[in-house]
């Protein structure tokens, strides 16, 4: 594993590698999308620190068992430890906002969901998190953050943070209920409307408001 966290310099963090809590269905239009309906509190799932690359790393769709599936999210690295956290600990904790793509094996994901099974199985093998450097900034509006993910030029996905259907203090909010959140944690904060399938000679270019730009390839 090749991958640590870092800040938009490129400089490495003091902190180490943990699990990524992520968040199922935090947009309306991305509920509907895969005929899913509204859940009425956050759906979390967790991706071990296997699946942690740098977004950089060329995707390897050809390798891959099933087809792939991109899910661009904004991404919150954590560096204090949460436990029932108030809101204010939950927004102090943030230690730098990026970007990751939530891989996904979508016909392994849909034959678990019939079954009622967890769905680690499509989501939390090696790679499957491509993640980007950190913006370090402790007065960031996370309410205002918007993402967009281009795929051969064309805007795919494209969304802010103000259409969650829950906000990023009340995930980490949340989540501190049911697990410790500690340094090193990284919370995916949900995908919007316009995921898809990718294909062997994609380019991807991902940005996060005017503070991060990155991009991939598949290969």
């Amino acid at each position: 594993m090749n991958y640590h966290h870092r800040n938009i310099n490129g400089q490495q963090l003091d902190l180490p590698l943990g699990k990524v809590v992520c968040v199922g269905r935090n947009y309306v239009e991305h509920a509907r999308e895969l005929n899913n309906p509204v859940p009425s509190e956050p759906i979390l799932f967790i991706k071990p620190a296997t699946t942690l690359v740098p977004f950089s790393t060329p995707i390897d769709a050809q390798g891959a068992p099933y087809p792939l599936h991109y899910e661009l999210e904004i991404a919150i690295l954590i560096k204090d430890t949460l436990k029932n956290a108030t809101a204010e600990e939950a927004k102090a904790a943030v230690g730098g906002v990026g970007l990751a793509l939530d891989l996904t094996y979508r016909c392994v994901q849909s034959k678990l969901k019939e079954k009622g099974h967890p769905w680690e199985k499509a989501k939390a093998f090696d790679d499957s998190c491509p993640t980007s450097e950190f913006v370090i900034n402790p007065n960031i509006d996370l309410d205002s953050l918007a993402l967009k993910l281009e795929i051969n030029g064309e805007v795919r996905q494209s969304a802010s943070a103000s259409e969650m259907i829950v906000d990023i203090v009340s995930l980490l909010q949340y989540a501190s209920t049911h697990f410790s959140l500690v340094p090193g944690d990284i919370l995916l904060t949900g995908t919007p409307a316009g995921v898809g399938v990718l294909k062997s000679g994609d380019a991807l270019v991902a940005s996060l408001d005017d503070v991060i730009s990155t991009s991939t390839q598949v290969v």
